[in-house]
């Protein structure tokens, strides 16, 4: 896959990665689901109520079943070593050593639940798609252009290599084919699978205790306010947070365009004082933004249980 990955750059503005978007988000692959069924309102009607997607994910071909998802924040591997936030006696974050910073940002769902040096040794991964930036040195009138008609102006690529496929999760099956997909109408090849492994499924279905780490964005609260985690008065205020900074988080729905929010990132970890004695799947609908729809149909904050250490 090759095309544009956000905004384009003003004259004065010739560095950085201004509206960098890359993978698209669920919201994406769900407007396909409803386009490539336009014609059909009884199965456009099963869309809107039963549809959950979540992603973005990735995998290498032909190893689709053992895709990669965000590494938890709490984590730290690299080349040198392993490293684990965990709670101090007062309640604090803490590393053992700072000499280690993070190489890997992702890892197989099949080792989720494995120990630091064996999820370093063979299952953690860097992002694999490179950013391409591309200048040019004019444009037509009828093209997105900047004030001058010779004006130079720099576009961001991003480039996924061959043996690379990015992976969604979905509660529906879409017929095998191409499609356009993504803001740029990129042309793909979309396959489904079913998963098989019973190990994934019982992960996913397995209740959070008293932590949890995010491996989609979450966006809680209203369009107006962004928060960092549910507002509603039946999801308990996490007692501790180990997150990074709010990324952007807009998307395009009934082809109007949302209004822009702030998500927690993927692999932000929630640790409460009570478990919650849930899996993800079984959070109230009440508990995500509405947008006419409940955004749990996005794979919003869609998490898995963790393990935290804590030192007394």
């Amino acid at each position: 896959m090759y095309g544009s990955a956000g905004a384009f750059l003003s004259p004065e503005n010739l560095v950085g990665r201004s509206g960098a978007k890359f993978p698209p988000e669920a919201a994406t692959l769900s407007g396909l689901y409803f386009s490539a069924n336009y014609d059909n309102p009884k199965i456009k009607q099963d869309l809107k109520e039963n549809l959950f997607v979540a992603g973005p994910f990735w995998a290498k071909d032909n190893e689709e079943q053992q895709f990669y998802v965000p590494l938890p924040r709490h984590r730290i591997l690299s080349k040198k070593g392993v490293d684990e936030w965990y709670l101090n006696n007062q309640g604090e974050w803490q590393r053992q050593t700072t000499d280690i910073e993070p190489d890997y940002t992702w890892q197989t769902i099949t080792s989720w639940q494995s120990p630091l040096k064996i999820i370093q040794s063979q299952n953690a991964e860097e992002s694999p798609w490179d950013y391409i930036p591309i200048l040019h040195p004019r444009m037509k009138k009828t093209e997105r252009h900047t004030l001058s008609q010779d004006g130079l102006f720099l576009e961001n690529a991003v480039q996924l290599p061959e043996d690379i496929c990015l992976v969604y999760l979905s509660t529906h099956e879409i017929e095998p084919g191409w499609y356009r997909f993504g803001g740029e109408n990129h042309l793909v090849e979309i396959k489904t699978a079913s998963i098989k492994s019973k190990k994934i499924i019982n992960l996913f279905q397995q209740p959070i205790q008293n932590a949890l780490a995010l491996i989609t964005p979450g966006v809680w609260g209203s369009t107006r306010y962004s928060y960092r985690y549910p507002q509603h008065p039946d999801f308990p205020k996490p007692v501790h947070l180990l997150t990074d900074k709010a990324i952007p988080y807009r998307y395009s729905a009934g082809g109007k365009l949302g209004r822009g929010r702030y998500a927690v990132p993927p692999g932000t970890i929630y640790y409460f004082d009570q478990p919650l004695n849930q899996s993800w799947w079984e959070w109230q609908e009440e508990w995500f933004p509405n947008e006419g729809y409940s955004l749990k149909h996005l794979g919003c904050g869609l998490a898995l249980p963790v393990e935290i250490k804590s030192v007394s």
